[in-house]
């Protein structure tokens, strides 16, 4: 497992520190995806990190030693970073880009990339029954698509579109 979580960690850090780098500098003004997949990547693992120290934390009230462990500070060390790092581009996200537009993304992206880690980290798929998968992702994608319409619909009056659904679909079209 320790294997798997630094595995994981360091795609992470990664794909995070090249997006940082390379892409926002280029595309962070124009396209709201770069600042929402570093929040939601950087969040999956704050997420992972979580699991880890609630564990440590059940271990610590059972009796054991956690706080001589090294994982448990440099899971809480971890956490501090990435929901410090998720918070910054988070903000920037929504200096740059309407909230409207920001947030059902951003909730799109950082869950799909938790289900990602606990399917990666934790196998937590394996685990489940075929209805429980099924019901999981339709739930999952009944939950967008009504965030999709609730925000594409929003302030709709007279068939005239309003700024949130031209944003949208001025954001749709950039794709």
């Amino acid at each position: 497992l320790l294997y798997n979580i630094t595995s994981f960690a360091v795609c992470i850090v990664v794909s995070s520190m090249i997006l940082i780098i390379f892409v926002v500098p280029r595309y962070g003004q124009k396209n709201v995806l770069v600042y929402i997949l570093i929040c939601s990547v950087i969040g999956s693992l704050s997420v992972s990190c979580v699991k880890g120290l609630g564990i440590g934390i059940k271990e610590l009230f059972s009796g054991q030693a956690v706080l001589k462990d090294p994982l448990f500070w440099a899971l809480l060390i971890c956490l501090v970073i990435c929901v410090s790092i998720q918070i910054s581009y988070l903000n920037k996200a929504l200096d740059i880009f309407n909230t409207s537009i920001v947030t059902p993304i951003y909730y799109v992206f950082f869950t799909t990339s938790v289900m990602a880690c606990s399917a990666i980290l934790f196998k937590e798929w394996l685990r489940m029954s075929t209805d429980g998968v099924v019901g999981t992702v339709s739930g999952f994608l009944t939950i967008i698509l009504g965030i999709f319409l609730l925000h594409a619909f929003k302030d709709m009056d007279d068939h005239k579109p309003s700024n949130h659904q031209t944003e949208l679909l001025e954001f749709l079209h950039q794709e």
